[in-house]
């Protein structure tokens, strides 16, 4: 491809380096049917995957000197649906963690749900309404450590019950951090969590709001969940539910966060979208 002009999304070489090795391990052994190793390079694929994460624009609108959405879209799929997308978000977490202080994986999570509108065309069968924010869309369930770092991330249809979905969400911080022995989740959540928690050995406690507290006040440590709420926001194409299937939408949280990290790890930011 010939020099293109920059993107605030596109990754800095220190950026790169970090996720570098995993992706060329990747593609040398998916080379293309051909048998050769493609024609576009790694780096400007996931400067694609960025891109239509921070302005949200559809595959087609992507522009003309990033690599074409037939090209992109092979990527986003095959890493989504192999999990190379959670392996890079690991080995992130993992070395933020480290660079904090704290051990590769935690012993406490936060968990919340998020209702969001979903755009035409998303399937109606993977939709819903929540009926208690009256949202027509999807949910999306968060479990985060003390650092505000994604541990787990499921995407479902608005009208499935919190308990559903925090009761999964435990099945997934299982998986990726057998090392959590306590959860803290908001009044949303009812005991069949803590049931299911108690069951894995997972203390789950239901915080409570001060009765005598009006509009929104952060609740100590819960709050990190909805600071990383707010820091998906700054992703464009999270805002809305614009992706077919769920598993499209959790991925999109992924490389969101992989972004984030790769970020503080380089000490790098870029403008935000509410700014432009």
């Amino acid at each position: 491809m010939s020099e293109r002009r920059g993107y605030p999304s596109d990754l800095t070489d220190e950026r790169w380096a970090l996720i570098e090795p995993m992706i060329t391990a990747w593609k040398a052994v998916h080379p293309s049917v051909s048998g050769h190793q493609g024609r576009y390079p790694m780096r400007e694929i996931v400067n694609s995957i960025l891109y239509q994460g921070r302005s949200g624009c559809p595959w087609s609108y992507l522009p003309g000197d990033l690599p074409p959405p037939g090209a992109v879209k092979y990527y986003f799929y095959a890493w989504r649906n192999d999990g190379t997308t959670e392996a890079i978000h690991e080995l992130l977490r993992c070395q933020v963690r480290e660079r904090a202080g704290r051990t590769e994986d935690p012993s406490l999570v936060v968990l919340d749900t998020q209702s969001l509108h979903a755009a035409a065309g998303v399937p109606a069968t993977t939709t819903g309404r929540d009926a208690a924010k009256k949202v027509p869309g999807r949910k999306r369930g968060l479990a985060v450590d003390i650092l505000g770092l994604v541990i787990a991330v499921i995407v479902t249809a608005a009208c499935v019950h919190d308990n559903a979905i925090g009761t999964a969400l435990l099945d997934k911080v299982a998986t990726s951090a057998s090392t959590v022995h306590k959860a803290l989740v908001d009044q949303g959540f009812k005991k069949t969590v803590v049931a299911h928690g108690a069951a894995m050995g997972v203390e789950v406690d239901i915080v409570e709001r001060n009765p005598d507290q009006t509009g929104f006040v952060p609740q100590p440590i819960r709050w990190r969940v909805e600071q990383t709420n707010g820091i998906l926001m700054l992703h464009r194409r999270l805002v809305r539910e614009y992706e077919h299937s769920t598993a499209s939408s959790e991925s999109r949280v992924y490389w969101a966060i992989n972004d984030v990290m790769a970020r503080r790890l380089t000490g790098t930011s870029t403008p935000a979208w509410r700014g432009a």
